[in-house]
């Protein structure tokens, strides 16, 4: 008997220690501090990317009315040429040069006009292409009236535009204030200098371009520049050093 005693004491204790080692658990668990919560690590957007980009999407005639009597800069340097025109007519014949990157062009009105195969190689000739006439204010003849493709018309009666393709509705040097006054000088005169990203390279040189890396920022891109290739070095995004070239 005195045995069972025992033995029901020593369980007892045994539980008491127990709940009590638990109890301590508990009121430690509760009155430590807080751990920090992992904060996850977020992808630092560039200023380039946070510029917003205004997009039209024309779909008939009617929508190139708004842009009439207003400036538009050009996004696709180096891409698209344009022609002589009179009144609204376009001449295919001879080109009067290619639109430059950032370059700024007064929208005079839209026409449409049948295409010689050779002026499609950028826009298709459709039955009929559209084509934007504009002036270039701060040229030596800036009332002078050009045409440039900027669209076609299908078989079918619809159009298809390229205009947000082609042109910035705002000015590129407000868009990318950012890129500085040194940057933006070399855009305008349409030359590389070391530091240049990509984009900013691609807005100097024009978009016509090749390269056989994909990592873009960390390779060699070569540039057509209008008959005058340039290779390009960049290392994380910037131009270490660049030179003519003539395998383009």
């Amino acid at each position: 008997m005195e045995n069972s005693k025992k033995a029901a004491l020593g369980g007892t204790l045994v539980f008491l220690t127990v709940i009590g080692v638990r109890v301590g658990m508990i009121y430690r668990e509760r009155h430590a501090p807080e751990a920090p919560i992992a904060q996850p690590v977020r992808e630092k957007i560039s200023d380039d990317d946070l510029v917003f980009l205004k997009k039209k999407r024309q779909d008939k005639m009617a929508d190139t009315k708004e842009l009439v009597g207003q400036p538009l800069w050009v996004s696709a340097g180096g891409q698209m040429d344009y022609y002589p025109a009179q009144a609204r007519h376009v001449d295919y014949s001879k080109t009067s040069g290619t639109l430059l990157g950032a370059q700024k062009l007064e929208v005079k009105g839209f026409t449409e006009q049948v295409a010689p195969a050779a002026a499609a190689h950028r826009v298709p000739a459709g039955d009929r292409q559209v084509l934007m006439l504009f002036t270039l204010p701060g040229s030596q003849t800036p009332d002078k009236l050009y045409g440039v493709p900027v669209g076609y018309h299908q078989d079918d009666g619809q159009y298809t535009f390229y205009l947000d393709e082609i042109f910035f509705y705002d000015d590129p040097h407000d868009l990318y204030k950012h890129w500085g006054p040194e940057i933006w000088k070399a855009i305008d005169d349409h030359q590389v200098i070391l530091g240049m990203s990509e984009r900013q390279t691609q807005m100097a040189l024009g978009q016509v371009s090749k390269s056989l890396s994909n990592d873009y920022g960390n390779r060699l891109v070569v540039y057509a520049n209008l008959g005058k290739p340039i290779a390009v070095t960049f290392v994380k995004n910037k131009a270490t050093a660049f030179r003519p070239d003539q395998g383009f």
